[in-house]
């Protein structure tokens, strides 16, 4: 498929952007790589093949909770938009 500068330049307008002629050449060329790269991806022979295939087969994978120390409050404070009595103050979220 072949992709024309104007699809280009209509794009760019969609996205509120405004292109260089070097950049609209550049993104033809790209977006017609992009093409031709999916072409060929279609054309693979997926005949008998499980759309869940995978080669490691893992559910659920959760990170185990680390307890990690802080010794110096004040530098993890700093951080903080907000603190009180040494602890991060955050808007209420419950009404």
């Amino acid at each position: 498929m072949q992709i024309r500068k104007e699809e280009i330049i209509h794009i760019a307008k969609l996205a509120n952007l405004n292109l260089t002629e070097e950049e609209i050449e550049k993104y033809t060329n790209d977006m017609q790589d992009i093409l031709a790269f999916a072409n060929t991806i279609n054309q693979v022979d997926t005949e008998g093949v499980d759309e869940k295939a995978s080669l490691e087969e893992k559910y659920n994978v959760f990170r185990k909770d680390d307890v990690k120390v802080f010794k110096d409050r004040d530098d993890l404070l700093q951080n903080a938009p907000a603190q009180e009595d040494g602890m991060f103050r955050i808007p209420k979220v419950i009404k």
